[in-house]
């Protein structure tokens, strides 16, 4: 069982090396399970047929978004428990755990009580499942029913191994869940190929997670193995915090799933295809992003109450550390679409969608940086302001969506998308500057950098020769890395990239002399 000692421990948690650790950790849980994917689909396909394949894929997309029906709670209690360490009053972290697993063990029956009911009304209704599979999906979903439960209480018990900066513990669960996923009924299909077994394999795993994670929590946390106690008082914040962040969980994937069905109603299914596919080439960037934010979202809230100042660095530093990681991956993107999609899918789909893929990596660029004002807003107890922010944003948006397409077609699209990005970011970074020390400086440093990356992106849509591509992409990252340098990066940022480089120099050098 671990001991937290008030200050020193508090300060720990919000170091840049643990962040660094746990930011590594985050991206490699999420990408692991990538490779058994690429292995276990087509296998799957082959073995099970495409219907089965079809309803298993809808099992994958249950199981991933079953965790919203926490309705933020578990993100709330990451929050909550982050301030309790950073006040240094981790006695009463085991009261805001239990208090908020009961009410996600309410949300889950409510939730499996749900699909139960509505099952075999979505079964023979609502989806085109073909009449020999239906009793067999109709099955299925009911497992995934009692699946809800463990995978609302997982989300939970995860948010305070987060909120301790304990990622290993984390990633010690998620990987093996990640690769469990597409492994385990790679496994199955050798006894049956039935949808109940291939589907009860996956909640079998989800239990045996929720599990992982309560062992876990319970040795690391002090006082979490006593006699469980619940307090009242947490369900207002709890529910409060958790509201908001539902919002914002449902409005911003809105957002990013929507033009897709409006293409398909203006345009065509066809043009779907030539917008659908450089969006899921381009959006990977966020594991990167996605796995900074879920660092640096705990770690917001414990400095906010502890030392406001060193949440204004991590801020900082988080910004500058995405721009340097995404810059130079959008701007290949951005330069060598064309060539890209020419050599993956041929000219003709080339010509189709190389602007849609200039466009959205420009977009995910400024999103992936508007990521961190986001969660620093979270963090400090005000997820309410970006959640007012996608609302107001949802209509013009689909207004703006609908104009363009008319107009410009899938290119039309992929503008908007980007330019809602330049919206979110000027309007969460804007936010922000009041919780930061010195706030409208330090708005302005590092919102220098991420305009200046943005112009960078823009102007390489121009170039068309490839040497003249390859001279912009040389040209521009040594000109903006010697500005981040000298410029943006202060002595200890220059020192641990340093620092790095004297590491990497040291074994390259051993394995020449090996």
């Amino acid at each position: 069982m671990s001991r937290f000692t008030p200050g020193a421990d508090a300060d720990r948690l919000t170091s840049g090396i643990v962040l660094a650790r746990s930011t590594l950790l985050s991206l490699l849980g999420q990408a692991a399970p990538v490779p058994v994917a690429l292995v276990a689909v087509p296998l799957l396909i082959k073995g099970v047929g495409t219907d089965r394949f079809g309803v298993l894929t809808l099992a994958w997309a249950l199981i991933g978004y079953l965790g919203l029906l926490d309705l933020g709670i578990g993100r709330a209690l990451t929050k909550l428990v982050a301030e309790k360490l950073g006040e240094g009053q981790e006695r009463q972290v085991p009261v805001l755990v239990w208090t908020s697993l009961l009410l996600m063990l309410v949300l889950g029956l409510v939730g499996m009580t749900t699909l139960l009911v509505l099952a075999p009304w979505v079964v023979r209704s609502v989806l085109n499942i073909p009449v020999p599979l239906r009793e067999e999906t109709l099955g299925a979903f009911l497992l995934l029913a009692v699946a809800i439960p463990f995978v609302t209480g997982s989300a939970g018990l995860r948010g305070v191994l987060e909120a301790r900066q304990r990622f290993d513990l984390v990633n010690a669960i998620r990987i093996p869940m990640g690769v469990y996923t597409f492994a385990a009924p790679l496994v199955v299909m050798h006894w049956s190929k039935g949808l109940v077994a291939l589907v009860g394999a996956l909640v079998v795993g989800r239990i045996v997670g929720w599990a992982a994670h309560l062992i876990l929590c319970m040795r690391s946390v002090p006082g979490l193995a006593a006699a469980p106690i619940v307090s009242r008082g947490a369900v207002g914040p709890l529910v409060r915090f958790g509201s908001w962040l539902t919002v914002n969980g449902v409005v911003g994937p809105l957002m990013l799933t929507m033009d897709r069905f409006v293409i398909a109603a203006i345009v065509s299914t066809t043009a779907v295809a030539y917008y659908a596919t450089p969006f899921e080439v381009v959006t990977k960037m966020w594991l990167i992003t996605g796995a900074l934010s879920g660092v640096v979202f705990p770690a917001f809230a414990t400095s906010f109450v502890r030392d406001r100042a060193r949440m204004t660095k991590l801020f900082d530093r988080a910004v500058f550390y995405l721009v340097v990681v995404l810059l130079p991956l959008s701007l290949v993107i951005v330069l060598f679409a064309r060539n890209g999609l020419e050599l993956w899918l041929g000219l003709p789909f080339a010509l189709g969608s190389f602007r849609v893929a200039q466009l959205l990596a420009i977009g995910v660029f400024i999103l992936g940086v508007g990521s961190v004002p986001c969660v620093l807003l979270q963090g400090v107890g005000r997820p309410d302001l970006p959640a007012k922010l996608n609302l107001l944003e949802l209509p013009v948006y689909l207004v703006a969506l609908v104009w363009l397409l008319r107009g410009y077609g899938i290119a039309g699209a992929a503008l908007v998308f980007t330019a809602r990005g330049l919206v979110d970011v000027f309007v969460l970074f804007w936010m922000s500057q009041r919780f930061l020390v010195n706030g409208a400086k330090t708005v302005m440093r590092v919102g220098a950098a991420a305009a200046l990356s943005t112009c960078i992106l823009v102007g390489a849509t121009v170039p068309v020769a490839m040497a003249a591509k390859t001279g912009y992409l040389v040209a521009t990252l040594t000109l903006f890395g010697l500005g981040l340098w000298y410029w943006m990066f202060g002595a200890e940022d220059r020192a641990f990239f340093g620092r790095g480089l004297r590491v990497l120099g040291l074994s390259a050098a051993d394995a020449e002399r090996r």
